[in-house]
């Protein structure tokens, strides 16, 4: 006898072996218990996950002779039939290949006699929505009101594409994408049967590539075992078959996006590649490595979670989520899920990847909240370690037309109260204190100018919205009036103003730590 695949040697014979689809198996078998059978059922889901295996067991429980608690004997003449695929009572049709109205006329014909064997003739309609507008019309009123011995299921992964007038004659049931744990128990009971000695970590990962079809996992699986004929699998091994990589290397990679160094984040992609490795593979499980780092970061009892590491790799997981904000990790997330839609189909993959791995070590290039956080954090860590942060603005200026300058309101030492003075004369100090505390303040500030509103109350003044938008936090506002505060020994007021360079000379305003020399020590 030929070998035979193992999703289809180990198709369920009976609903206790359905896997993840509890709430449609109960509904199911108590329809049939009962006797209360309908007379057109709509199984849709992602693939693989047991839509087509449910239609064939249910068309043979309820043809068979010597049913048991909702479950086909599979001893009978009918069952032995249908399993084998020769009963005429089971008619199996792909709409991908059988979509026209000819097609579904022959259906119609054919519902008119009565099966000879058994009590239903069940017709299972794969890939539905292949139907065209046609083959759905020449459908809808057989499926509206067929004889009694009739079933219709129709399965589909885009139920979207199904005609409401479909819909509303059908039984509609939602097969689930299948959890890794669910995979993983069934492949090992598969094993152990089978006799192949294969690691339990191996399991988990073939679980998870899968991505909640059991199909899926039992193809990868039967990949695996033939590659490796006789051997003990290894989760090494399977990382070599399905072409992924480890979580050093993904360890490695976030290192070196960390430090913001594009081009050792492009060797190791040149690594990852000439190892064979599938870019597009590759990707999906960066954001797994990611996910992972980010549960660790944000549960406190992660072992309750799934995460498919080894216990030895978790505490280098938690050392690593330590240094890294979860603000970032989840920019990084996004930016990586946003290129696992793209690169799927397309035929410079590589080229996608590099672009994903600069914008994630420049997040200057962009200008959302998560990349400002990010931008922030890597200031913190320059400040902290002493180098001296400059502005890099290579923005292009437009030629404007050149409008009347507002003259400068000129105010003179004198006319400021004292506090204001000791404020303006004390204001590098002052900055020294808020940099201790917060140094991305402190470094806006220095870039900000100390001016007076109308009141004469003090003003700071940026020319970046983000810069108000930092400045203006109520933590920040709190860390300079404390600081005012601690060197006049009174309470403060001080405001934030946007000064938009396009339309205002900022040379115009009155900078108090020019006008203002007051001979006063700060510490």
């Amino acid at each position: 006898m030929s070998y035979m695949a193992l999703y289809r040697k180990f198709r369920p014979d009976n609903f206790k072996d359905v896997k993840g689809q509890d709430h449609i198996v109960t509904t199911l078998k108590n329809q049939i218990k009962s006797g209360r059978i309908g007379h057109a059922y709509l199984f849709t889901g992602t693939r693989g996950t047991g839509k087509t295996s449910v239609a064939k067991l249910f068309a043979k429980t309820v043809n068979c002779e010597n049913p048991s608690d909702g479950n086909p004997c599979n001893e009978c003449s009918l069952c032995k039939g249908i399993a084998a695929g020769t009963s005429m009572n089971v008619i199996e049709i792909d709409a991908a290949s059988n979509n026209g109205v000819e097609n579904v006329r022959e259906i119609v014909e054919e519902v008119r006699y009565s099966p000879t064997e058994g009590k239903y003739k069940v017709y299972i309609i794969d890939e539905v929505h292949m139907l065209s507008t046609g083959a759905f019309n020449a459908l809808l009123k057989t499926i509206e009101e067929p004889p009694s011995y009739v079933i219709f299921i129709l399965a589909t992964t885009e139920v979207h594409k199904i005609p409401v007038t479909i819909l509303s004659r059908c039984q509609r049931y939602d097969f689930k994408r299948i959890s890794i744990d669910i995979i993983a128990d069934r492949l090992r009971e598969l094993m152990d049967e089978e006799k192949i000695e294969i690691e339990d970590k191996a399991l988990k990962y073939i679980a998870r590539v899968a991505d909640g079809s059991l199909r899926d996992a039992l193809s990868l699986l039967d990949q695996c075992i033939s590659f490796y004929l006789g051997k003990t699998i290894t989760y090494d091994n399977v990382l070599d078959v399905l072409g992924t990589v480890d979580t050093k290397v993904f360890s490695k990679l976030l290192q070196s996006i960390n430090n913001q160094d594009v081009s050792e984040c492009i060797k190791i992609l040149d690594e990852v590649e000439i190892t064979g490795r599938e870019l597009s593979q590759f990707v999906i499980d960066f954001i797994w490595y990611l996910r992972n780092l980010l549960l660790v970061k944000t549960t406190e009892d992660v072992t309750e979670i799934i995460i498919d590491i080894s216990s030895e790799n978790l505490l280098l997981l938690k050392q690593e989520a330590e240094s890294i904000e979860v603000d970032i990790l989840m920019r990084y997330i996004r930016i990586f899920s946003e290129l696992s839609n793209q690169i799927r189909y397309a035929s410079r993959k590589r080229v996608l990847l590099e672009i994903a791995l600069i914008k994630v070590c420049r997040p200057q290039m962009e200008h959302n909240y998560d990349a400002l956080i990010n931008r922030i954090k890597a200031l913190e860590e320059k400040l902290e370690q002493g180098i001296i942060v400059k502005s890099d603005d290579n923005k292009v200026e437009t030629p404007k037309e050149e409008s009347e300058p507002i003259k400068k309101q000129e105010i003179l030492p004198q006319a400021l109260p004292e506090d204001l003075k000791k404020v303006a004369g004390n204001w590098r100090g002052l900055l020294s204190q808020i940099s201790k505390k917060a140094p991305a303040l402190a470094s806006v500030l220095r870039s900000a100018t100390l001016s007076v509103d109308d009141n004469l109350g003090l003003v700071i003044v940026v020319t970046d919205p983000l810069d108000k938008e930092l400045v203006d936090r109520e933590g920040h506002k709190k860390v300079i009036l404390d600081a005012i505060a601690a060197m006049l020994g009174k309470q403060a007021e001080i405001s934030v103003r946007y000064l938009d360079k396009d339309k205002e000379n900022i040379n115009n305003l009155v900078d108090l730590t020019k006008i203002i020399k007051v001979p006063i020590e700060y510490e």
